[in-house]
């Protein structure tokens, strides 16, 4: 006869065999996407929702759009990424490269068109506006006005103050292209934008710096007082407390789409689609343009305009400027060595 302790022991037993046997059969679902604050808002406010409500383990790999982009291309064939987070430029890329399949179920007409991709192969997570951040108490000590344009950036007074990431950064990289559309050029004539910066903007900038930590340490440390960055980097940035404002240039603001994709693979999974439309639900729009200053791209989402006083939204939404990323993607490599042969050295 079993004894009340050894049915104890057996159901004790039991139970760290099953939990044993649940830990077995959770599946590991990799998400890669920007890093930074973008990350911290993707591990603390949308991440565990969806690994409880799926029953997954979600890895985050952190990245930029570049870095994401050429590790599909590595792993082409035997792909582990199940959705990638990238700009829209490197997302356009991906997609003819065929690293993304059709996301399943989209409400699409819950999604505003500057959001959408063609054939559903992508959708945008977010608008963010590229523009000019600044040092606001600095700026106030030295008794500088605000900067207003983009032709700002070439003033002496910023010489070796200015940061701007480099060209394999999306913010670089429109950057380069308004200098030359400002200077009778565009994406199909960028020589006028690589003469400005090499001429004008060059002698200003301490750094090129790709790494969200970075820019936010060279401006905490005064090193760096002006910059080149999108709207939901500075939206994250001024919620710590530190003294900084955005600046949409009076020449336009441009736009830029985070975006989401399911990665194609053989045996993908389901869940990968599940993920994107996660993205996009009204809810975590709404977590989204608070957390992290995006535009939202869902017209259910509801956010408070007074909290989003950086974020693209109701007017400097509708004047985002956007560029011709069939041309840019098609010379980005020619571009990027030039860039790097010529202006940062």
């Amino acid at each position: 006869m079993i004894q009340r302790w050894q049915l104890k022991v057996l159901a004790s037993a039991m139970a760290l065999a099953g939990a044993f046997a649940a830990t077995a059969q959770t599946k590991t679902f990799y998400v890669a996407g920007y890093g930074g604050s973008f990350e911290q808002t993707m591990r603390t406010e949308i991440i565990p929702a969806f690994e409880k409500k799926h029953g997954v383990k979600v890895e985050y790999v952190a990245g930029n759009s570049t870095d994401t982009l050429a590790k599909l291309q590595a792993q082409k064939g035997n792909q582990q990424i199940d959705v990638a987070i990238v700009d829209d430029g490197p997302m356009y890329q991906a997609i003819s490269l065929g690293f993304c399949s059709a996301i399943q179920g989209l409400p699409q007409a819950d999604v505003y068109d500057a959001a959408k991709y063609k054939n559903n192969m992508a959708v945008g997570i977010g608008l963010v506006g590229t523009g000019i951040m600044y040092n606001t108490k600095y700026f106030k000590d030295k008794g500088w006005a605000p900067p207003t344009s983009w032709n700002d950036l070439k003033d002496p007074k910023y010489k070796k103050l200015l940061v701007i990431p480099p060209i394999n950064n999306t913010y670089g990289l429109y950057t380069l292209v308004q200098f030359a559309k400002m200077n009778g050029g565009g994406e199909k004539n960028i020589e006028p934008g690589f003469k400005v910066m090499k001429e004008q903007i060059n002698p200003n900038v301490l750094a090129y710096e790709p790494s969200p930590g970075k820019m936010t340490e060279l401006f905490q440390s005064g090193q760096a007082v002006i910059g080149v960055w999108g709207t939901g980097r500075v939206h994250s940035f001024a919620m710590t407390g530190f003294p900084v404002d955005f600046v949409y240039p009076k020449e336009g603001t441009v736009n830029l789409v985070a975006s989401a994709c399911p990665v194609a693979k053989s045996a993908a999974s389901p869940l990968a689609s599940e993920f994107v439309k996660a993205l996009v639900a009204p809810e975590f729009q709404a977590v989204l343009a608070i957390e992290y200053g995006y535009g939202p791209v869902n017209k259910k989402a509801k956010v408070d305009q007074e909290k989003l006083k950086i974020a693209p939204i109701g007017d400097r939404a509708a004047k985002l400027v956007n560029f011709d990323w069939d041309v840019i993607n098609d010379k980005r490599d020619e571009w990027t060595k030039r860039w790097n042969r010529e202006v940062e050295r």
